[in-house]
Formats: structure tokens, sequence, C-alpha cells
């Protein structure tokens, strides 16, 4: 009886610095990962085309094209819609990071790089994409069905595919309707407890949800945090 083999990821790595891609590139190959790189966005683009990644680990201050503008082309070409995008950046300022994510970003990794946090790091990824019970569950509730088999949500038969952090949030907030979660709660069962990521994240990215499937549904609780509204 044989056993089926995992799957074999793709991962592109795009920064402008060599010596980063080499000492990514070699911990990611040791790993079992398949790996292609470029050295700018507009490269990356290019690369991303022909390699087809499940993975994009993106610098942000390159040449050329910056990682904001290469992440918002990939995200707008439906193959890479479902592509995990982690932008890999020296900049801690609050703009560089909520740009990242308007982006369309999925996680958000300061340097300096430590290979096996970033190891780890994305093994969770997979270990979530791989996980049988993560996709046996349909949430019906106020108008919406959040099907987590398709990364989908259906709003009066209308399909809305939304990015996959977008996604997790609000089939965070479904689950437990009427219930109130704070910023902090929200960034450790959405993002985790190892990615380091501002509170204005989930500001953000609520908006966005917003903006696609309605304002009624995630409400405000001023000075606390953010409900599912299931009325």
């Amino acid at each position: 009886m044989s056993t089926a083999k995992p799957p074999v990821y793709k991962v592109l790595v795009v920064d402008d610095d060599p010596d980063i891609v080499e000492l990514l590139e070699f911990n990611l190959r040791k790993e079992g990962y398949l790996t292609a790189s470029a050295g700018d966005g507009r490269q990356a683009l290019d690369v991303a085309a022909e390699f087809g990644p499940d993975i994009v680990l993106l610098d942000v201050m390159m040449p050329h094209l910056d990682g904001i503008a290469a992440c918002r082309l990939l995200r707008e070409q439906p193959r890479f819609r479902d592509t995990y995008i982690l932008f890999l950046t020296a900049r801690a300022e609050e703009f560089s990071e909520v740009a990242a994510f308007e982006a369309g970003a999925d996680d958000f990794i300061a340097k300096p790089i430590k290979p096996r946090a970033l190891l780890s790091r994305l093994a969770a990824l997979k270990r979530r994409d791989q996980d049988p019970h993560a996709a046996i569950e349909a949430i019906e509730i106020n108008g919406l069905r959040i099907d987590r088999t398709g990364f989908a949500v259906y709003q009066e038969g209308r399909k809305i595919t939304l990015p996959k952090k977008e996604f997790e949030l609000l089939a965070f907030l479904a689950a437990a309707p009427h219930k109130v979660f704070n910023r902090e709660e929200l960034l450790q069962n959405i993002w985790g407890n190892d990615v380091f990521v501002l509170a204005r994240t989930v500001d953000v990215h609520v908006r966005k949800v917003r903006e696609k499937v309605g304002d009624h549904h995630i409400q405000t609780i001023k000075g606390v945090g953010y409900k599912f509204n299931a009325d």
C-alpha cells in the first residue's frame, strides 16, 4: 500500500539583496521547497508567471517596481489570488504594514530574517492547507454562506472571493456571533503569536471585508473591538 507524498510547495523569493536571496533559497531547499528568485518587482511578475509559486516572499523597497505594487498586480491575476504573499521588510513604520495588507499581503515579516522562524511560519501555512478538518465547515448566518472549503463567501447566490486573512477574520467572527473580540484577540487568533503586526492591521482588514460583504455584518464596539452582527 503506497502512501501519498505531501505536495511540494514552490516559493518565489523576491529581494534586491542577493545575500538575502541566497540565504533564504539555501534554507528553503534544505526543507524540500522548490525555489525561484527575482531581484525586483518587475522581474518577480515575469518569474511568477513562469514558475507559478504557492508562496511569495516579497521585499518592499526594491528598484523598478516596489513590493507593494508587485503584490497588487499579482492579486489582480486570478491564478495568484490564493497564493500566500509574505512581505519581507526592514521598514517598521505603520504605513508600510498597512499598505502591505491593503495590497493583499497575508503576512508581514521584519528583517533581519531568522530562517528558522521563517520556516516555522511556512510550515504553519502548509499545515493549515493540509488539515482536513479546516475545510469541512460552512457557516450560514445573516444572509451569508461562508464556505471554508472554497475560501469563499456567498451572498444571495453571488460568490465573493476574499484574500485568506480577510476570509479568516470574517469566518472567525461569524463562528461566534454576538461575541465581542478585541484587536489583540483577533491578532492572536488570525495572525498567531509569532507574527509581529500592529493592532491597526485588524482595522484595515475589517474595512476591506465591509467593502466586499456590506457594512452591517461586522459591528464596531467603540473602545472594545468587533463582533459579527447576526441580527
